[in-house]
């Protein structure tokens, strides 16, 4: 008995696919690092970071490294820590690194609290 080997058509008639980069596939955009943001939660007031208005700013640079600029409802809040882990941990997977810059300038107001988060607000009883 001799052992023979065939190919089936789909596999010699296939042309070879060209591979795509996979910076192209793989790097994230400031709006995916931002998308991810809305599973941090003010641990004050219960809505995310993004629909408070307190992201102010995001970039990726070529090492997929996001820089986030964000800012609290208050400069005194004593929660940055807690903050800042959700972030890490939302961003996990997605970029290779993070760093918040907290910035007071310009000073967050109620103004900027996006529509969802007003909706949210008021949910939760806020008179927004």
């Amino acid at each position: 008995m001799t052992d023979t080997q065939t190919e089936t058509p789909s596999e010699s008639a296939e042309t070879p696919q060209t591979p795509t980069p996979a910076t192209s596939a793989a790097a994230p955009t400031a709006a995916d690092v931002e998308e991810a943001l809305r599973d941090v939660i003010d641990p004050e007031l219960g809505i995310n970071v993004v629909d408070l208005g307190l992201v102010y700013g995001v970039t990726v640079d070529q090492n997929n490294h996001a820089v986030i600029d964000m800012t609290l409802t208050s400069a005194a809040c004593p929660l940055t820590d807690v903050i800042e882990d959700q972030a890490a941990q939302s961003l996990e997977g997605l970029v290779a690194g993070q760093r918040i810059n907290w910035v007071w300038m310009p000073p967050w107001g109620p103004e900027k609290i996006t529509d969802d988060g007003r909706e949210q607000l008021r949910a939760l009883g806020f008179n927004v």
